[in-house]
């Protein structure tokens, strides 16, 4: 008896379905990243405000005696009713836990050279979204124009 073997072919995927795959790979990390560098910015900015009410709060309480009655940002538009007890000192973090006990002035400065940090911080993680989505949407037009020569229709990434 004689066997016949026959030969199967396995259909394997054209070159430009790879590259198809590629492109929505690179699209799809490329969307992943830009979302982490936005929460970045949000973080960034969240702390920014929060900077900002800090410095607000110790330029209105300058120079006040002690026992004048203040009103206290806690945080989404709340206040609490304050008498300030020592007009000349601030308790501030300094990072790690640690709170240390400053002047006013200080304590303003102090804070106005994190908000800068805080601000180019924002800016470069910006700059770098920026960059991301340039390059996602780079892949994007290289994908439709792929698809296109492929004899496709328009191509929608969701």
């Amino acid at each position: 008896m004689a066997s016949t073997k026959t030969k199967t072919k396995i259909a394997r995927p054209s070159s430009s379905d790879e590259e198809v795959r590629e492109f929505l790979a690179e699209i799809r990390l490329l969307e992943g990243s830009a979302r982490i560098l936005q929460s970045r910015i949000d973080v960034i900015s969240a702390a920014l405000s929060e900077t900002s009410t800090a410095i607000q709060t110790l330029e209105g309480t300058r120079g006040k005696p002690e026992g004048t009655e203040a009103l206290l940002p806690i945080g989404s538009g709340s206040f609490v009713k304050s008498k300030i007890v020592n007009p000349d000192t601030i308790l501030i973090g300094v990072g790690a836990g640690i709170i240390v006990e400053k002047s006013v002035e200080d304590s303003i400065k102090d804070l106005r050279i994190r908000s800068s940090d805080l601000e180019r911080a924002r800016t470069n993680v910006t700059q770098q979204l920026g960059q991301i989505l340039n390059q996602a949407e780079d892949y994007r037009a290289h994908l439709s124009e792929l698809v296109r020569k492929k004899g496709g229709g328009s191509v929608e990434i969701v």
